[in-house]
């Protein structure tokens, strides 16, 4: 049996060089491994925009084939107690390095998730093994970070990715993959990921076992979220006063497509922008949305909350 592969990690880029659109990061580090003199690194910035990436390939052009002896790589938020640090952490970096490289790599992911008691610990860590042990932390929110670590860190923020370098990567992975894939399924990746370029990965996988030709339908099938048609279709339907047709087409996408209310709320707050009604009206709308959008997120029904939402922008449509 093949063992199934993760196109999102297969398609990681190894080197900095390659890392997608993040020059103002990757050209700082490449001058750190050029020296063999990295210094302590926080990677911060949404996710899926290359920080842990970014890493890897440093451990890559650092360590050559022996990246893997060198390298210490922890999710915190699967390990985020003081004990890790004590133990794994401490006995990790207080060991001399393989090679000609003078300390080693811990990366750790999703740093933001530590308890504080174990980011004083961490601190120390820090400090006591600076020359054997040089470490990456990453995170999507640096805030979380007490301020004595970042202060012993260089600080880089990686930005959100643009559509274009979106394309590029999964052009990339069609051409690879030998798929056929149209300009409106590259679209609906791109939306649905939102910068996110492990979660286009993933999706293109989902929807590569679907159809080997990939358009919009069979990329909203795969992610099982609502169709901006289907949406745009409701609303039109509400706002013209036919609350029949849009409870139809909202029974239909809830019981028969099987998708969930907070992903159908998203849709309809996205598609509120695009009704042609004044301005102000679409801040009204926006924010019964967001009034319904928390009740669901507290347990509510999403049938009984979505038909209600449903009524609310009826009621908003007769008044005008």
């Amino acid at each position: 049996m093949v063992e199934f592969e993760v196109w999102a990690e297969k398609y990681r880029p190894k080197l900095l060089k390659n890392v997608i659109n993040q020059t103002h990061v990757t050209e700082r580090l490449e001058a750190f491994v050029k020296e063999k003199n990295i210094p302590h690194c926080l990677f911060a910035g949404s996710a899926g925009t290359g920080k842990t990436t970014c890493g890897l390939a440093m451990a890559h052009d650092l360590y050559g084939e022996q990246w893997r002896a060198n390298v210490l790589e922890t999710n915190a938020s699967d390990e985020r107690g003081i004990d890790v640090i004590r133990h794994k952490i401490k006995d990790f970096s207080r060991m001399k390095s393989i090679g000609n490289v003078p300390y080693k790599l811990v990366i750790l992911d999703e740093a933001d998730a530590l308890t504080r008691d174990a980011q004083q610990a961490l601190r120390r860590t820090m400090e006591n093994f600076t020359r054997t042990t040089r470490f990456i932390l990453i995170c999507n929110y640096s805030s979380k970070i007490i301020d004595p670590i970042q202060s012993r860190c260089s600080i880089f923020r990686f930005r959100s990715l643009s559509e274009k370098d979106q394309e590029k990567f999964i052009d990339r992975i069609v051409k690879e993959e030998k798929l056929k894939i149209s300009s409106d399924g590259i679209k609906a990746l791109i939306t649905l990921a939102e910068g996110d370029l492990r979660r286009v990965a993933n999706l293109l996988q989902a929807s590569s076992s679907l159809k080997k030709n990939i358009t919009e339908d069979v990329v909203y099938e795969a992610a099982s979220r609502a169709k901006p048609k289907d949406v745009e279709d409701m609303l039109k339907s509400i706002m013209k006063g036919d609350f029949k047709d849009a409870r139809k087409k909202l029974h239909d996408m809830l019981l028969i497509q099987g998708l969930a209310a907070e992903d159908i709320i998203k849709e309809i707050h996205q598609q509120i922008y695009n009704l042609n009604i004044p301005e102000e009206d679409k801040i009204k709308l926006v924010d019964k949305t967001g009034e319904y959008d928390f009740r669901i997120s507290e347990g509510g029904s999403g049938l009984i909350q979505l038909e209600s939402l449903l009524a609310q922008f009826l009621l908003f449509s007769k008044k005008k």
